[in-house]
């Protein structure tokens, strides 16, 4: 079976959910786990945020980023410690989470992928687009989708 899985979560509660059912999974399978998250680039700041001083710096903004990242990814890691489960987290600066996800399933050495999906339909299905169907299009590695 599977012995290093990858839980990528936003935070969101559907996220969530998912993290919980990974933890259970890896449990069962006695597989250790890899909470990720992917955060969004720096943007450059326009003239005007540059004048009027409101634009961040690059290390502001990746120590934003850390923060954010540490928000969502410590309490899954404290529950995956709680159940028993070997559990480490990671996070990127990248604009395109289902690529982001692939790669750190790659770089961890991950054989599995756990995630979720928010089953949005309709025009939000247009707009939003899903992680998930590009993680599932873009991968070679098992995905697993919680619902």
């Amino acid at each position: 079976m599977y012995k290093h899985i990858l839980i990528p979560t936003d935070g969101s509660a559907v996220a969530d959910k998912a993290v919980e059912a990974g933890i259970e999974f890896a449990r069962e399978a006695q597989a250790q786990v890899t909470l990720f998250t992917a955060v969004a680039e720096y943007e450059v700041p326009t003239a005007g945020e540059l004048m009027s001083r409101r634009a961040s710096s690059l290390s502001a903004h990746e120590e934003l980023s850390r923060r954010k990242a540490d928000a969502i990814l410590g309490p899954a890691q404290s529950r995956a410690r709680a159940a028993g489960v070997a559990c480490d987290t990671d996070f990127v600066l990248d604009d395109r989470p289902y690529h982001a996800i692939i790669e750190a399933a790659k770089r961890h050495g991950c054989d599995a992928i756990f995630m979720s999906t928010h089953a949005r339909q309709g025009l939000a299905k247009l707009w939003y687009g899903s992680e998930t169907v590009e993680v599932l299009e873009h991968s070679d590695i098992p995905t697993l989708v919680y619902r």
